[in-house]
């Protein structure tokens, strides 16, 4: 189910794109963000700071978040995103 994704990059550039869960177009709306994403296709992610790691495909959503996750500061996430686990601070 596609789903919102709002986010910033390192230089504070905004993006706000839809996950789409297709191979093909795993997100639409920045061009940047795409481009990420497809940089990192087919390298091992972890899905939470607890794990598991998959590996980056266009038409895992879960993947896609994840490299979203890491590697801009996501502001929100809409109905229908996977949630990330929690490790609790000490």
């Amino acid at each position: 189910m596609p789903f919102a994704v709002t986010g910033a990059f390192d230089d504070g550039a905004t993006y706000s794109v839809q996950v789409t869960g297709r191979a093909d177009r795993p997100v639409i709306g920045s061009h940047r963000a795409a481009a990420l994403v497809e940089l990192h296709q087919g390298e091992p992610i972890s899905l939470s700071p607890t794990g598991p790691v998959r590996t980056v495909a266009g038409d895992d959503e879960a993947t896609v978040l994840a490299v979203l996750r890491e590697h801009t500061h996501v502001i929100d996430e809409g109905q229908g995103a996977p949630r990330q686990a929690r490790v609790p601070e000490s």
